[in-house]
């Protein structure tokens, strides 16, 4: 299939380069498929940004559809220190006939970039495009981690259409499903029917409240570091932040918090995907959330190419083991710490006949506080919460 097919090119007027200046800007480091251009040729691509002009499905947001040029903008005109950046912008896929014609578009490309090894950056559109980036993995042959910025949990009703307020109830009954894990990261309570949150438990998913979350932001990196993939409703971010969006609210994420964040996702090996939805340019205020936007996308990519390839092997020589022995409990918690980025991991026993199963997900990301729990003889909520997934 080639992937060309899928896309419009991107408008050359977007970003015009200032031949006096030193070309040290993104706009001029990456690849962009651009109406005088061609395609974008892939071989040695680390990253390809993907926008998708689609917002039929938006929940009280429309509008959305025309956030990926308004992105590049901004995203094009920012500093970049050091060489040529191995990123392809590929443009935009249009609005399909119908709603399933977008999203196959969108599964399709995103299945053969992450084939190739090439993290798409998609640049939404409306959220129920995480449905579509989530089935580019049904054909990867593994099981994932989910990992949504939202204040609201979007499972909607049971026999709900699928629009961006309930695509993560279509994810959760997909067939086959490959979803390991789901974990919200800055929920709003008063948005969210408690209900939905015990059934969250029941489901052992994972999910953070934004107080907690801002309360402590260094223990956000081992949630983000244990995600194959990351879609962010922009309304996470306080309305002070980020306006252009229908249901930007006063409270959430702070602007640098976001990029923090995303600097996270850009450093961890697992993630594989990135969607950022929501943003409606009709009601940005001077474009300062195009503005945020563009600078979340800049630290995803100073994460990116400062990743280390450390994720912790038996016997090997890059990382420190430690044995911590819990009172009252048969087996030992078992830590790793990479000597590289000084990173931590715990180990989770599971039965060897599904270690070949879930043998991404046994491993788990922590932090140096999980470490510390333990040798004060508690169980880390974190190991607890993986033991009871893979029992």
């Amino acid at each position: 299939m080639e992937i060309n097919l899928f896309f419009e090119p991107v408008d050359p007027e977007i970003y015009q380069p200032d031949d006096d200046a030193p070309r040290k800007r993104i706009g001029d480091l990456i690849q962009v498929y651009s109406k005088h251009g061609n395609f974008p040729d892939l071989k040695d691509t680390d990253i390809a940004i993907v926008g998708v002009s689609e917002d039929r499905m938006s929940t009280d947001n429309y509008g959305s559809g025309k956030a990926p040029d308004v992105i590049r903008k901004h995203l094009y005109r920012l500093f970049r220190n050091g060489n040529r950046l191995n990123i392809a912008d590929l443009g935009n896929i249009p609005r399909g006939h119908s709603i399933e014609d977008t999203y196959f578009a969108l599964s399709s490309v995103t299945e053969q970039l992450l084939s190739s090894n090439i993290l798409p950056v998609i640049l939404g559109g409306s959220q129920d495009l995480t449905y579509a980036q989530y089935k580019g993995y049904g054909n990867l042959g593994q099981i994932i981690n989910l990992l949504v910025v939202d204040p609201m949990f979007d499972l909607g009703k049971h026999d709900d259409a699928l629009t961006s307020g309930s695509f993560l109830s279509k994810i959760i009954l997909h067939q086959p499903n490959y979803l390991f894990n789901y974990t919200n990261l800055g929920y709003q309570s008063y948005y969210v029917d408690p209900d939905a949150v015990r059934l969250m438990q029941k489901l052992y998913f994972d999910a953070y409240r934004i107080g907690n979350v801002r309360n402590d932001m260094e223990e956000v990196e081992p949630i983000v570091r244990n995600s194959d993939m990351l879609s962010i409703d922009i309304s996470a971010v306080r309305f002070a932040d980020a306006p252009g969006n229908n249901n930007a609210t006063p409270n959430g994420f702070y602007g640098e918090e976001i990029c923090r964040i995303m600097r996270y996702a850009g450093i961890s090996d697992k993630l594989t995907s990135v969607g950022i939805y929501e943003y409606n340019p009709s009601l940005d205020i001077r474009e300062q959330t195009a503005k945020l936007i563009a600078q979340m996308i800049w630290y995803f990519i100073e994460g990116y190419y400062k990743r280390t390839k450390d994720y912790p092997v038996k016997e090997n020589e890059d990382f420190l083991k430690f044995l911590v022995r819990i009172k009252d409990q048969v087996d030992e918690i078992v830590f790793y710490k990479s000597r590289k980025s000084e990173r931590w991991w715990m180990e989770i026993p599971v039965e060897s006949d599904l270690k070949e199963r879930y043998e991404r997900h046994y491993m788990v990301p922590c932090s140096f506080h999980d470490y510390k729990i333990a040798c004060e003889n508690n169980i880390p909520e974190r190991w607890w919460q993986f033991y009871q997934k893979l029992v």
